[in-house]
């Protein structure tokens, strides 16, 4: 390879990595985003320039396209659809992976993978049928993904008779059928059937692994379907001789794996047992009937905003009820009003909070809350005992005490907020009759110090913001 090409790539692949660490952190986002346009950019001119691909007129009109398609999607898109959008944003990585391995294997000679004895390399075949397979699980575990946190198909986890062994021997095919691809020693009709049998069969184990998962498995998905979709750009960057893909697949891959790690251990959960599915299935122990019988203390915008007036710190807890009311624009008003009052405001983010990694932060973002108020778990859990009121709007599983107390709950052993520690709690959700995606009851809606705002969250905080201004 031209070494000035290598050095174009190693400087996009620097680009990449600043992108990531920018991306790390709210305040620096907008750097981390330029650093990833930049590197982005240099590793497809320098592509274009390098290599005969298309005429750029072709090239010009699917970059006009997929620009077009891109900016009406982005302009329309609400910020409660992120996660679906992520969803389906994976599944054409995946897609485009597969139809870059099913274009190598139709048309080797083009990819300069064939050895002197007019065969295709043995690596080379392994990296086609890698890729393929990733990407194909990846499209179809992203479209089941999609639907479910779109609402086209239930959230809750559908658990298959046997699912276990059909999944173990479904991979068990993969990796069987792959490695006898690899050592087929020509292009015949049965190296054909084994390697579209291999996409197939991963186009099916993706669908299998997704259905049984719940929905308060979604995040973890989300960010492990991540994973997926750079190991699958990296297996296509080898087959391309695409140093650039194989550096961006490698960068996403595994910071993809490390964020599922990370959601992981905020769930208290391995990833092995979210990949087996079923959280969320049994929603028994939390029937409507139970919890409406239990007393409860229900109070109105006015008595809400009252305490929150003669409180000295309060500590906000979102969670996704706030991202479907939409609420997020209203809370920091009422975060602004108090600060007027001299009350000092702090936002807790869970790590699973929502339904996408850094949901709830890139919310708070979109309603220009300072970072400096926003704080992770583990940094504001201890302030709870000191806190005059802590604020709980659309949140249930990650601030539900079962998870310290109960070891039946699903939940059991999951980082939790200790927002029962603090002197008043305020807890907006639109009924009693609702519960987390764990499907599990909250002993918070009914403690002494629990006031209820039962209603729409965005409605309630404005009609607060209203009494506060008053």
């Amino acid at each position: 390879m031209n070494p000035w090409v290598s050095l174009a790539y190693l400087i996009a692949g620097v680009c990449f990595i600043l992108a990531l660490r920018g991306l790390s952190s709210p305040s620096t986002s907008q750097r981390g985003n330029r650093f990833g346009m930049a590197g982005m950019l240099i590793a497809v001119v320098t592509t274009l320039i390098t290599h005969q691909i298309a005429s750029v007129a072709e090239i010009a009109g699917a970059i006009a396209i997929g620009g077009v398609i891109g900016f009406v999607i982005a302009r329309r898109i609400q910020m409660t659809a992120m996660p679906q959008l992520v969803a389906a944003f994976h599944s054409l990585v995946g897609l485009a992976a597969v139809l870059v391995a099913a274009a190598a294997f139709v048309n080797p000679d083009a990819f300069g993978i064939l050895g002197l004895d007019g065969n295709i390399l043995t690596v080379s075949r392994i990296e086609m049928a890698l890729g393929a397979a990733i990407g194909a699980i990846t499209f179809s575990g992203s479209v089941i993904a999609f639907a479910k946190l779109n609402g086209n198909m239930s959230g809750a986890p559908i658990l298959l008779p046997a699912r276990h062994v059909i999944n173990l021997g479904t991979l068990a095919a993969i990796v069987v059928l792959t490695g006898l691809f690899a050592v087929s020693p020509d292009a015949g009709p049965a190296e054909n059937m084994m390697f579209w049998i291999v996409v197939a069969l991963a186009f099916a184990i993706g669908f299998l692994l997704i259905i049984p998962i719940g929905g308060a498995d979604m995040p973890v998905v989300v960010s492990m379907l991540n994973s997926y979709s750079g190991w699958a750009a990296a297996a296509m960057g080898f087959t391309l001789h695409n140093t650039a893909m194989i550096i961006t697949g490698a960068l996403v891959g595994s910071s993809g794996a490390i964020l599922s790690y990370i959601m992981c251990r905020a769930m208290n959960r391995s990833f092995i047992s979210v990949i087996a599915g079923g959280f969320g299935a049994d929603t028994s122990s939390a029937g409507g009937e139970a919890r409406e019988q239990r007393p409860y203390k229900q109070g109105s915008a006015a008595d809400a905003a009252f305490m929150l007036q003669q409180a000295e710190s309060v500590i906000i807890i979102p969670g996704y009820g706030m991202a479907v009311a939409q609420a997020q624009h209203a809370l920091r008003e009422m975060g602004d009003l108090l600060k007027k009052e001299g009350v000092n405001v702090k936002y807790a983010i869970h790590p699973v909070a929502g339904r996408m990694p850094g949901h709830m932060n890139v919310l708070l973002a979109e309603a220009n809350v300072p970072y400096d108020e926003v704080f992770e778990l583990e940094d504001i859990n201890s302030e709870f005992a000191q806190a005059d009121v802590a604020f709980i709007i659309g949140a249930n599983d990650v601030v539900n005490p079962a998870a310290k107390t109960d070891k039946s709950s699903p939940i059991y052993g999951m980082p939790v907020f200790d927002v029962d520690k603090a002197k008043t709690v305020m807890f907006i959700k639109r009924s009693m009759g609702g519960v987390g995606y764990a499907g599990v009851d909250n002993d918070v809606f009914y403690m002494d110090q629990t006031m209820m705002l039962l209603a729409d969250a965005k409605k309630m905080v404005e009609e607060i913001n209203k009494a506060l201004a008053e």
